[in-house]
């Protein structure tokens, strides 16, 4: 960290750093700000010649964000930057239209191989072997950062429960039983609710300063007078997500303290 610390004297645009990944970001409402954000990559580059700590240039991507959004082609060190339509980031599949059907789509493969593969080469279908396996090592791919992906469409939401439907259908004499009564049996909840449960208290983390970040980087709080507490909040639309879905997978992937 020590070589890079100084690489956000370079720019005027938003940084993040992650361990040898850099994302560079900010509004391209203009003509001044699209120059504005060019400009800053050139000071990177020229940053890393300096330091030598040169840029993979090719590996260099660029997504665009935004219906207004001019989609200008931008470039390092003289080479055109590919433009994607959708990238993994820490693990989490972002698209630019800021859907998550990709995302869900890959974790519930990634669940299903899983969930094959203990179906084929374990004999033992009682309630503590079948539990034991999916929760260590089905669920938590379900569960990954879900508090920035939380699915809202009922299609994304159906398919992400069929993989917990299917596991405890594993279970010994409880493959006849209807899905809400194995659950209750296994003492499992359904997915949806669980990803609800972990978002709220993340929510209750961020607003009661167990993390510590400013709160108004995430939530608007209602001062229009309506009925009800007085700790409403608001999530600020589809700019809220532009500005800080990056940094909350990174709050939520390394526990970083933020001053």
């Amino acid at each position: 960290m020590l070589y890079i610390n100084d690489i956000v004297d370079s720019v005027n645009s938003k940084i993040l750093k992650f361990v040898d990944d850099t994302k560079v970001f900010n509004k391209v409402g203009s003509e001044k700000e699209v120059d504005s954000l060019r400009c800053d990559l050139c000071n990177l580059v020229q940053w890393s010649r300096v330091g030598h700590m040169l840029f993979n240039v090719e590996k260099c991507k660029v997504m665009h964000f935004g219906y207004n959004n001019p989609r200008v082609n931008y470039e390092m060190d003289g080479i055109d930057l590919e433009c994607i339509l959708s990238e993994k980031d820490l693990g989490v599949k972002i698209s630019e239209d800021l859907k998550w059907d990709n995302q869900c789509k890959e974790v519930v493969s990634k669940a299903n191989k899983i969930l094959g593969m203990i179906k084929r080469n374990f004999t033992d279908r009682t309630k503590e072997t079948i539990l034991s396996l999916y929760k260590s090592l089905v669920r938590p791919n379900l569960d990954y950062c879900s508090r920035i992906w939380n699915a809202h469409y009922v299609k994304d939401i159906k398919l992400i429960e069929g993989v917990q439907r299917r596991a405890t259908k594993l279970v010994e004499c409880a493959e006849d039983l209807r899905y809400d009564e194995r659950l209750n049996i296994l003492g499992l909840m359904r997915l949806d609710k669980r990803r609800d449960r972990s978002y709220f208290i993340e929510t209750f983390k961020i607003l009661n300063g167990i993390y510590r970040v400013d709160k108004d980087l995430f939530f608007i709080p209602d001062d229009g007078g309506r009925r009800g507490h007085s700790r409403k909040l608001f999530k600020d639309g589809v700019d809220w997500i532009l500005k800080n879905f990056l940094l909350a997978i990174e709050l939520l992937i390394t526990g970083t303290v933020f001053q």
